[in-house]
């Protein structure tokens, strides 16, 4: 593949034994163009778990976040923030439909909730590839994405040829550009962590979903539990153990030094809103006081 770059800047800056920062993201086209401009950020989920699953909108996101005065500037096809969707089903649905939608319009990650069994992790992984005879080197997990690239094809910038080298998964092969991010939502998901690391290649992270597992802990959203803290720290060091990447999904300024300091380097941050106009407003109208008006980093409510 010389000539080509690492297109999937998320996994370039793991490679690098560097953190990543991405962001949730609504899925509409105001997001879309908001964070192709925000090139802070190594990449963007496309939150379409919770959201409804839309194939045509995804398709106009990833569309608007191309910026051609970006890529004559850059000099390079490589996106500068690498658009990826959180997909619907939960992992015990086996339903992998979207997620080759999701690829097949051109996404370069596929983040996949509630995976629980080293079954369900097989069949995320196995999604996210192409069919190939079993004598071939990088076999398991067996590939079952279907064949129609058209459109990624075109959103790359590749040739048809090209994509099919490049359209793998890392870091089960070097070069491949497509993240598996396996999200660990539930005690049964932490207590097959060890063996889902050991015997499915080819997961590019883990991401903890402490929403629904402080859920299941009995305190809820209460990331600071110790119970929670407790539960997490599990999750963080077997993925250590086992050389993968963990990912936190609600850092702020408050907690980010803690969470690199843990080993997380899949770094999710909400996105700063600022209102600033609106802000004001409602302080010098005596709308609110000074003290309540905050600009502060907004948290999903997924």
């Amino acid at each position: 593949m010389a000539g080509i770059p690492r297109l999937n800047g998320v996994i370039k800056a793991l490679e690098a034994k560097k953190p990543t920062f991405t962001a949730f993201a609504t899925p509409d086209v105001p997001s879309a163009i908001a964070f192709s401009n925000n090139t802070d950020y190594d990449g963007i989920v496309f939150e379409m778990e919770h959201n409804p699953w839309d194939g045509p909108l995804l398709r106009d996101c990833l569309q608007y976040m191309l910026n051609r005065g970006q890529i004559a500037t850059s000099g390079s096809i490589s996106p500068l923030v690498t658009p990826m969707v959180r997909v619907p089903p939960n992992g015990n649905e086996m339903a992998q439909f979207q997620a080759k939608q999701a690829l097949d319009l051109g996404v370069y990650g596929v983040v996949w909730p509630h995976i629980s069994s080293v079954e369900e992790a097989y069949n995320a992984v196995a999604a996210c590839r192409y069919p190939r005879l079993q004598d071939k080197s990088f076999y398991e997990p067996a590939g079952i994405r279907g064949d129609g690239p058209t459109q990624a094809v075109r959103y790359w910038g590749l040739s048809q040829h090209e994509y099919y080298k490049k359209a793998d998964v890392w870091p089960l092969v070097p070069h491949g550009e497509i993240l598996v991010v396996l999200m660990i939502e539930d005690t049964k998901g932490i207590e097959a962590l060890d063996d889902i690391l050991k015997n499915i290649p080819g997961i590019g992270a883990i991401l903890i979903g402490e929403g629904d597992l402080s859920q299941e802990l009995g305190f809820p959203r209460q990331y600071d539990h110790p119970v929670v803290l407790d539960a997490m720290k599990k999750i963080t060091q077997t993925c250590v153990d086992n050389n993968v990447p963990v990912g936190h999904p609600h850092v702020n300024a408050s907690n980010v030094q803690r969470i690199l300091d843990e080993g997380y380097t899949f770094l999710m941050c909400a996105a700063q809103r600022s209102l600033t106009g609106l802000e004001r407003g409602l302080e010098l109208s005596g709308r609110k006081s000074s003290s309540s008006v905050t600009t502060e980093d907004s948290e999903p409510s997924y």
